[in-house]
């Protein structure tokens, strides 16, 4: 059986974020056009489609660690904030982007949150499943 470690991760992201832009629960919130992805970033993403990918990337870090919660997510989207000729420092990454990510993919039933923490749920593993398998099919087509 195919699953999401069978894929490279780039070229899975990729595709589940333009799956995921046909789902109407996922969408980026108004002030997404402006906000930085954390403290440790000069300037906010050029992607317009940004939203999507990431969302997208927390559902396969959800898959790969969960049960996961957003405090912990926030150190693997984090990174080093130039702090001018001082050494960089390590800062987490922006938790509100993590937590609107995780109640839309919730909402759209592909994640399920308990006491342990946000898991996907039976239906998101099987659509993450059969979108892995399906890359691994036209990889294979085309090879």
């Amino acid at each position: 059986m195919t699953t999401v470690f069978d894929v490279p991760a780039d070229r899975y992201i990729r595709s589940l974020a333009e799956e995921l832009k046909k789902k109407p629960e996922i969408t980026p919130p108004e002030w997404s056009l402006f906000a930085k992805t954390g403290v440790h970033k000069e300037m906010p993403p050029e992607d317009p489609e940004w939203w999507f990918v990431r969302v997208a990337s927390i559902m396969r870090r959800v898959y790969i660690d969960g049960p996961i919660g957003v405090e912990r997510m926030r150190t693997f989207y984090g990174g080093g904030k130039d702090r001018g000729s001082r050494p960089t420092q390590f800062r987490k990454g922006s938790g509100s982007i993590l937590r609107k990510s995780l109640q839309q993919l919730e909402a759209a039933g592909l994640i399920i949150h308990d006491k342990t923490g946000r898991r996907v749920s039976p239906q998101g593993m099987s659509f993450m499943d059969n979108l892995a398998r399906s890359l691994v099919q036209q990889a294979e087509k085309t090879a």
